[in-house]
């Protein structure tokens, strides 16, 4: 009896190992991409997030696939083709496989572009982050209105959106108020998968044992799709990325998995080098103010497979305000939040105000500009007088966010020019105030000083950013 229990058993267990190798290995999907007019469109990449392919000339694809692991297919969008979209959020896209079987098929239709375009603009905005209706009517009352004047302001035919992660703050319950939200505001809104984006009940699908009993990123992926995948517009290759390895209960690393380079590699195989690459994550790679700490681990390996194209990162998380260029060719955009610091006031960490990046594109020729929540497009800075600023009473001080190595600051004393302002770290002012005088070590380094003499009556400050735009500001002494 106990021999034919155990040759049961051992049965049973080599059932098991077939049936999760079949999952694995034996299922396939297969599919077509096609115009509205039902023509076939060759090239188009093809992925399950794992596998990656390309149609051939009749519009077809075929792909190994494991649909319980990978349960969506998903293409890049070629530049040619209009964005698939559902009330102003990237849809259409992707299609859903069914775990129970070994075979799906899922097709896609795309709508030919009437005139192509190199023209465009790219809006990143970083951590809504909504934990309640409160927080969630803020982002709608505030954040919202001003979006829809910029991208009404705007004189080009295509914007897009990207959210980059944060979208809420562990409340699977604001997905779906988040996401009306967000549509039709009059342009494309992609999102990133953050950290607060997970069910935290679940790690991510990479650790969970049994995907059907629930995995992280299932409300996500119910709400928005992937969370690893591409599209290409104008002369851009866009991509999104989850940078979170996420072990469930709040506990993550800011990494990217073997898996997803591997993926991201496949990705750029179908992109020419020299092509300019959006990559959008939410963790940053370079912050070096924040001494590394929320940077993914592995950002050495990023930096090797992006080294053949002109790339610009956009990140989030740590709602603090940086710009780095980490290696040749790649400029690290690791923006303000659109909740500042978590809704708090209306600054960040670092006293760049709540808001989001604008980026106009013609061709490869990209330009950004940071847009304050509530203020004018040209408020790049702010100024503070002698006296305003705790820990330098003595000087004026300009705390200008967007700053990289290209500016130029200089300032005037009632009318001449008395040269480069110096640059200092130091906690911004008004964060000091927002935390009514709490210091809490968030130093930044995109401070400025001047020292006005006693006689002095007016002093001007004036910037300038790389693209040679000149912003400027006074104060009476």
């Amino acid at each position: 009896m106990r021999k034919i229990y155990r040759q049961w058993l051992c049965m049973a267990v080599l059932l098991c190992q077939i049936t999760v190798q079949a999952a694995e290995n034996g299922a396939v999907v297969r599919g077509s991409v096609k115009d509205v007019q039902g023509n076939p469109i060759a090239g188009v990449v093809v992925t399950d997030g794992k596998n990656m392919t390309a149609t051939d000339n009749r519009g077809m694809y075929l792909l190994d696939t494991d649909p319980v692991r990978q349960p969506m297919v998903y293409i890049s969008t070629p530049a040619d083709y209009v964005l698939p979209e559902k009330n102003g959020i990237a849809d259409g896209f992707y299609r859903y496989q069914d775990a129970g079987k070994t075979e799906n098929q899922c097709d896609f239709v795309l709508q030919k572009r009437e005139k192509k375009t190199d023209e465009f603009v790219f809006i990143p905005i970083s951590d809504p982050q909504v934990k309640n209706e409160k927080q969630l009517e803020r982002f709608r009352s505030e954040t919202i209105p001003d979006l829809v004047y910029t991208v009404d302001s705007l004189n080009v035919s295509e914007t897009i959106g990207m959210q980059l992660g944060d979208l809420v703050w562990d409340a699977m319950n604001l997905y779906t108020p988040y996401r009306t939200t967000i549509s039709d505001l009059g342009l494309t809104m992609f999102q990133v998968m953050g950290n607060h984006d997970f069910n935290l009940q679940y790690a991510d699908m990479e650790r969970t044992a049994e995907p059907a009993k629930g995995y992280g990123e299932k409300n996500y992926y119910e709400m928005f799709g992937p969370t690893d995948y591409s599209f290409n517009v104008g002369k851009v290759h866009v991509i999104a990325m989850k940078d979170i390895d996420y072990k469930g209960g709040k506990k993550y690393t800011e990494r990217f998995t073997e898996e997803q380079l591997e993926w991201l590699k496949k990705d750029l195989s179908y992109v020419p080098e020299g092509t300019t690459i959006f990559l959008n994550v939410h963790a940053p790679v370079a912050n070096t103010t924040v001494e590394g700490g929320d940077n993914v681990r592995n950002a050495n390996a990023l930096f090797r497979i992006l080294r053949p194209y002109k790339a610009h990162i956009f990140s989030g998380h740590t709602h603090f305000y940086e710009n780095t260029l980490p290696a040749a060719g790649i400029y690290e955009h690791n923006i303000g939040a659109a909740c500042g610091a978590w809704w708090a006031g209306d600054v960040n960490r670092c006293g760049a105000p709540n808001g989001y990046l604008v980026v106009t594109v013609k061709g490869d020729d990209v330009k950004w500009r940071y847009k304050a929540t509530g203020r004018p497009a040209d408020y790049q800075f702010r100024l503070y007088k002698p006296g305003e600023f705790e820990t330098q009473k003595q000087y004026v001080v300009a705390n200008i966010w967007d700053w990289d190595i290209a500016y130029t600051v200089n300032w005037y004393e009632d009318g001449v020019l008395k040269g480069a302002m110096q640059q200092f770290d130091d906690e911004d002012q008004d964060y000091l105030n927002m935390e009514k005088g709490k210091r809490t070590g968030y130093h930044t380094r995109h401070m400025f000083r001047a020292c006005p003499s006693s006689q002095a009556k007016k002093i001007k400050v004036e910037v300038k950013n790389r693209f040679g735009e000149i912003f400027t500001q006074e104060v009476e002494l």
